[in-house]
């Protein structure tokens, strides 16, 4: 009875999408007015940065059974949105009224489609994982043609979508799926891996891809800490995030600040990550600079309770430092362009490995016979990558006009913190009165 009247609700008030390209003089602003649901926050900001869209402010009020949402976005090269066909699809895309991005919190395993079988992994990281991850496949004649991994605290997650090497379809028969489980399993484990991996046929359904490497290093713990902070040099304790969870008695909320280095899905991290919690952000606004993001939100448990205990709160501090972390690479960003075939990531990560470089974070693609792959490589220290060692990954690889490999550094560590620890309390000394102004005269203009 429940579902049906919230059914009646929304259909008598549909939701409401306004994209205008003349408020603002440096973003395009998206106003999204809908009935509340929990989970609606992170399916609108799934929409915006799966179209590769930054989000540079943002005012977020949810209280009732109301959402409204506003954000300033922009491209990554930093122009408004012009694009007459993102804007459409941005806009019919939040109107439907089947839109709904599921949640899946199945155990990491096998999930057959039509097009692809989707792998699931995780286990400790250590160098070589992804190369004989990649040999083990190719041995059992599967061709890669979409992947990502993340690794963070020691421990490493990834989706990886094969297809049968011969045919080219979806690998659907239970015997090899089980050969091909067991295999990954024994790689996963290594010699002294406590945490074995689960691998079993996942539950119909679609996961986004990005949020389900979350919910996978959520679930095998990756928050927890394998040193003290005590033992790490200054160096590192200055390049963290700033996360500070304090009460706010008045209204019976949970406050929490971030502080960190800005990057694109920054907030998509927080936001996937607070939801698969089971928190709901009633109040929130998001700021980026030059190279420091500010995000504050006003939170509850899906219960309507805040916070009620200090270990609640540092699970929740560890839980969103890690989510702003696993993205975030102190790398050398190699980008593969170059025909597809069968054996291709197996033979890359084989030279890498042999070129003593770890593979911190990965994405694979294959469209149209051609692969584009993006690396984020370390030497086995963890430090730079000799330029050297790229030219004769080059030579391996062949460099050619049908194969291109760039190389450039990426690095995450964040900018200076200032002396002075900032809580506004959502519109005090950070959002100031005139900005609080502009963003509620978004809301009437129509």
């Amino acid at each position: 009875m429940d579902d049906e009247y919230a059914k009646l609700i929304r259909r008598m008030n549909p939701p409401r999408v306004i994209i205008d390209n003349d408020y603002c003089e440096d973003a395009t602003v998206i106003q999204v007015d809908s009935v509340n649901k929990h989970g609606i926050l992170l399916e609108v900001v799934q929409v915006l940065t799966d179209l590769n869209l930054v989000i540079t402010k943002a005012y977020i009020s949810s209280d009732g059974g109301w959402f409204m949402d506003v954000f300033n976005v922009i491209d990554r090269d930093g122009n408004k949105i012009r694009d007459e066909a993102i804007i459409s699809y941005i806009q019919k895309t939040l109107e439907s009224d089947t839109f709904f991005v599921p949640s899946s919190r199945g155990s990491v395993g096998l999930k057959p489609s039509e097009d692809y079988t989707s792998i699931e992994l995780a286990g400790t990281d250590r160098p070589g994982l992804l190369s004989e991850v990649c040999a083990v496949l190719t041995d059992l004649h599967c061709n890669v043609v979409n992947a990502e991994i993340w690794t963070h605290n020691a421990r490493a997650a990834a989706v990886v979508h094969v297809t049968d090497g011969t045919t080219g379809c979806a690998i659907e028969d239970p015997k090899r799926l089980s050969t091909i489980k067991k295999l990954l399993c024994n790689v996963l484990k290594g010699n002294n891996d406590l945490k074995t991996a689960k691998m079993t046929l996942s539950p119909p359904g679609f996961t986004h891809r990005e949020r389900r490497l979350h919910q996978i290093m959520f679930a095998d713990r990756d928050y927890e800490k394998v040193g003290r902070a005590e033992e790490e040099n200054i160096e590192d304790k200055s390049s963290r995030p700033d996360v500070n969870v304090l009460d706010c008695i008045e209204r019976d909320y949970t406050v929490i600040t971030m502080r960190s280095k800005d990057r694109p899905k920054l907030l998509f991290d927080i936001v996937c990550t607070l939801t698969d919690m089971q928190y709901v952000v009633f109040h929130g606004v998001v700021h980026t600079g030059r190279m420091e993001a500010y995000q504050e939100f006003y939170i509850r448990h899906v219960d309507g309770l805040p916070m009620s205990s200090e270990a609640e709160r540092e699970r929740v501090i560890q839980c969103l430092e890690a989510a702003i972390e696993r993205r975030a690479s102190e790398a050398l960003e190699l980008e593969l362009y170059t025909e597809d075939r069968v054996g291709l990531l197996s033979d890359i990560t084989r030279i890498f490995r042999e070129n003593s470089l770890c593979i911190k974070r990965a994405k694979i693609s294959t469209e149209g016979g051609k692969a584009k792959d993006t690396f984020y490589v370390t030497d086995v220290t963890g430090n730079p990558v000799d330029p050297k060692t790229i030219d004769s990954i080059r030579q391996q690889i062949g460099h050619t006009g049908h194969t291109v490999l760039h190389a450039r550094w990426k690095s995450s560590a964040s900018a200076k913190p200032p002396q002075k620890k900032m809580m506004s309390y959502l519109f005090g000394d950070f959002f100031s009165t005139r900005r609080l102004q502009n963003f509620m005269s978004i809301r009437t203009y129509s």
